[in-house]
């Protein structure tokens, strides 16, 4: 390993692995061929130990741990299934927009949502406006003391098991990226609706829905900040978590290493291990660097986050690096195990399923590599 934990960390990493591996592990095969997301049963461990309330602060009823060690042991479920991992970090994604922006009353109202077991959703994307948020249709018109709120939002994760979303609309549909607007909703509120479960490539554990908002009325308190400060909120809030996310990439890598060697030290070809032949070592080289670099420059990015920092360019240069070398690792892991890497009996190739989508989601890597140019050309200049 590359880094160097505390006692507290290394008791923490311990307690989750252990229950990663005895509690939910034996549940993925399964789940991964159904491509459902596991029934809160399966969670109810989780929320015990309290891993959906390791972010909140203290005050709202958290651990109020910090993003370094959050990482650490979300690290350590990812490596047993990352899309039951995402479901908790989802949580974290909403609650970071009312954490950075909202007030202590609105922190409050998620957190005792969230605290008895419950899951939340950022939701922000619609179907003809992903990387290009300002394109979004979606409306919150003010009616007094409320406001009525109408949209249609598509690959929401935990969008179908979420009891409170941070939900994004127009409240000026003439001012562009100003005129987006961030707001808490809970699933009760009359006019909220789910569509169905998405059939997916990889994270097949993570559920990922639309999620409609027709008439739905929610209290002027419920707007985080004021209004036109969404698509700000939306960035801050995106930067954190597209570099967070990052640990569960690692998570991947590191499950993928683990499973290579394991069976490159018991596959026997000419009378000997593979792991003895000089291109399969190569192979595995590769794939530790690219994995222990990918832990430390989450690590390093983890640290300035714990300082305050918004990580706009460092979370992009994280999410960016993590996620390609993710992909060549899960990949090398398949050439390592050759003709068995691809047979679903076998562990790799859901790993090289799940891990594709962290190039795409949190903003793609084509644009984090022009977020990261736009950085350097200011920092240069």
């Amino acid at each position: 390993m590359s880094l160097l934990y505390t006692e507290q960390q290394e008791e923490l990493i311990k307690l989750v692995k252990d229950f990663a591996e005895n509690e939910i592990k034996p549940y993925v095969e399964e789940l991964d061929k159904k491509g459902e997301t596991p029934a809160k049963e399966l969670f109810k461990g989780a929320f015990e130990m309290g891993l959906h309330m390791v972010e909140i602060p203290e005050e709202y009823g958290g651990a109020g741990l910090d993003f370094e060690t959050t990482a650490m042991i979300f690290e350590e479920l990812a490596k047993v299934d990352a899309g039951y991992a995402i479901t908790l970090v989802s949580t974290f994604v909403a609650l970071r927009s009312v954490i950075l922006s909202g007030s202590p009353e609105q922190a409050r109202l998620f957190a005792d949502i969230i605290e008895p077991g419950n899951f939340a959703a950022f939701t922000l994307t619609e179907p003809n406006a992903g990387t290009d948020v300002a394109a979004m249709k979606g409306t919150a018109v003010k009616d007094g003391d409320e406001y009525i709120l109408n949209a249609s939002k598509t690959f929401i994760t935990n969008g179908e098991i979420a009891d409170v979303y941070v939900v994004f609309f127009k409240t000026d549909k003439n001012a562009g990226n100003k005129g987006i607007s961030a707001f808490i909703v809970e699933r009760d509120r009359p006019g909220v609706t789910v569509g169905v479960h998405e059939d997916k490539m990889g994270l097949r554990l993570s559920n990922t829905s639309d999620v409609f908002f027709q008439d739905v009325r929610v209290p002027a308190d419920h707007l985080i900040g004021r209004e036109g400060q969404g698509f700000k909120i939306a960035l801050n809030t995106l930067n954190l978590s597209r570099a967070f996310v990052g640990t569960l990439a690692v998570g991947i890598m590191q499950r993928a290493l683990d499973e290579a060697i394991a069976y490159a030290q018991e596959r026997e070809q000419f009378g000997r291990p593979i792991m003895k032949f000089q291109s399969v070592q190569g192979l595995i080289a590769d794939m530790a660097i690219k994995t222990e670099a990918a832990r430390a420059l989450v690590n390093n990015t983890m640290r300035l986050m714990d300082q305050g920092d918004l990580v706009k360019k460092e979370g992009a240069i994280t999410k960016t690096f993590v996620s390609d070398a993710c992909q060549e690792v899960t990949s090398k892991a398949v050439q390592v195990f050759g003709g068995y890497g691809v047979i679903k009996d076998y562990p790799v190739e859901k790993l090289m399923r799940d891990c594709k989508v962290f190039q795409i989601f949190e903003g793609t890597n084509e644009i984090q590599r022009s977020t990261i140019a736009r950085e350097l050309d200011k920092e240069y200049k």
